[in-house]
């Protein structure tokens, strides 16, 4: 049974129709590309997956995982880039998903300290956020969206405004968690090239309809041989 199954689900952002009967399924262990237009309601979609937002219609059902379970790494915004906080303590609270509480118990800690190392941030566990640059903030936060979860990862643009040579290395370390760790991945993302070179699925969301499916079938799709070429050749 898959992790995931999404059924015919139509979601407005404001008035607007944004996600429009999208029909897909997540099996455990797989890496997911969501990618498309803007506008087609990528971001929109995670957020029902989350239960931050309503459906209009259709169905999101889960097995073997609860929204608890989920780790989430939203879009970059002002805000996140100014926490004033350190970078331990910015991991550490990715452990409230599991409930508020006033003290952090010593797996809590364990936990977070593990995703340090995993994320390669061991050295600047004691720096404050802020004084990071934007590649090693996502890699904080993505350690921080680790101590939810040891099953799914959800990535909104984790490489938006990160220079290409960055952009490569958190690819590496996202395919590092999903083939390495076994942790399933589902990302948002801009970066076609890139999704169809990790990625064992895709979902392309277009104005004029909707795609799902394997990368190599995505590849023989008229969209991925716009992009790509004729031959659909990454």
């Amino acid at each position: 049974m898959s992790m995931i199954s999404c059924e015919k689900v139509y979601m407005n952002y404001d008035s607007t129709r944004a996600v429009n009967g999208v029909t897909f399924n997540v099996e455990e262990g797989d890496f997911l590309c969501i990618v498309g237009e803007n506008g087609t309601g990528k971001s929109t979609l995670l957020k029902g997956i989350l239960g931050l937002q309503k459906l209009n219609s259709g169905t999101i059902t889960f097995s073997g995982i609860t929204k608890r379970e989920i780790g989430y790494l939203p879009q970059r915004t002002d805000v996140q880039k100014d926490f004033p906080a350190s970078v331990r303590e910015v991991v550490l609270s990715g452990r409230q998903t599991k409930g508020f509480r006033l003290f952090y118990t010593a797996e809590d800690k364990r936990t977070a300290r593990q995703n340090i190392v995993l994320m390669g941030i061991d050295d600047i566990k004691n720096k404050p956020f802020n004084e990071l640059s934007g590649g090693q903030q996502q890699r904080v936060l993505m350690a921080r969206a680790l101590c939810a979860t040891q099953k799914l990862l959800l990535l909104d643009e984790p490489t938006t405004g990160l220079d290409p040579f960055v952009t490569a290395e958190l690819y590496k370390l996202i395919s590092h968690l999903n083939r390495d760790h076994g942790v399933t991945v589902i990302m948002v993302t801009h970066d076609i090239r890139n999704s169809v070179e990790y990625a064992n699925r895709i979902l392309s969301m277009e104005h004029d309809g909707d795609f799902f499916g394997t990368t190599q079938e995505y590849m023989q799709t008229p969209a991925a041989k716009r992009i790509f070429g004729g031959d659909g050749n990454a």
